[in-house]
Parts: structure tokens; sequence; C-alpha cells
């Protein structure tokens, strides 16, 4: 488009804000997100405050299919349970790890779902993002 310019090839997109849990009891789905330059994501779980009888929280990256608009799981942590930081990443040529780093693109539409385990949990946790070009 005349007049707009492309991010330069090793840029990052930073600033998105996923969720911004304070002391939530439920899961979440996250709002469709649209990609348009990025190959790939970090998302950084950043808990400040977890407690109930065995709390826990799950953060998964999930493509939409742009045909039958399912989604399908690109990369899922581990049961978090303990105040701490967790990164998240996605790009082509990665070293895949479980639970925190996938070989894969990042699809034109994506989203950032919470899960939220155990008995009267709390959760207070800030989940956000870079996207990588």
């Amino acid at each position: 488009m005349p007049g707009q310019s492309l991010p330069r090839p090793g840029a990052n997109l930073d600033n998105i804000t996923f969720h911004n849990l304070v002391a939530a009891n439920t899961s979440a789905n996250g709002s469709d997100q649209s990609n348009v330059f990025a190959r790939g994501i970090t998302v950084i779980v950043d808990i400040t405050a977890i407690t109930g009888t065995t709390p826990t929280l799950t953060v998964t990256i999930e493509g939409k299919d742009p045909v039958s608009g399912k989604y399908y799981t690109l990369l899922a942590s581990t049961a978090l349970n303990a105040v701490g930081t967790t990164a998240l990443r996605i790009y082509p040529g990665l070293a895949v790890a479980a639970n925190s780093a996938a070989n894969l693109p990042l699809p034109k539409t994506y989203r950032v779902r919470t899960t939220i385990g155990g008995t009267t949990p709390a959760v207070t946790a800030k989940i956000s993002g870079s996207l990588h070009i």
C-alpha cells in the first residue's frame, strides 16, 4: 500500500497483552489476533500470585483454520503452579522443546487461551507477547 512501510527483517513488534488475570478462577479464550508480517512469536507468562488447592495455569497458543474456523494447538505450556515467568516461543527453525518452543510459522490468525485448574484457584498473571519478523 502506498505510504506503508514493511517492518525490517529481524524486527520485533512488542507490547501485545493477551490476558491480564487478577485472582482469576476460570479458563478463557483470547480474542483472535491478526498476523500480517510476523513469522513467529514469544509469549511471556508472568505469574505474580497463585493460590488454592493444587492451582494451575496452562497457556496455549492456537492457530485458526481459515476454512473450518476451528482452532488447533501450536504450543501449550506445562501446568504452571508457582509464581514465576515462563516464555513460550514459536518460530520456524527453532529447536523444538516440549512445552516451551515449537518449530512452526505463526499463522495469519491465532489466539492465546488460558486454562485454570485446581480447587478454589486464584491466579494473578499477565500474559503478553512479541511478534518476530
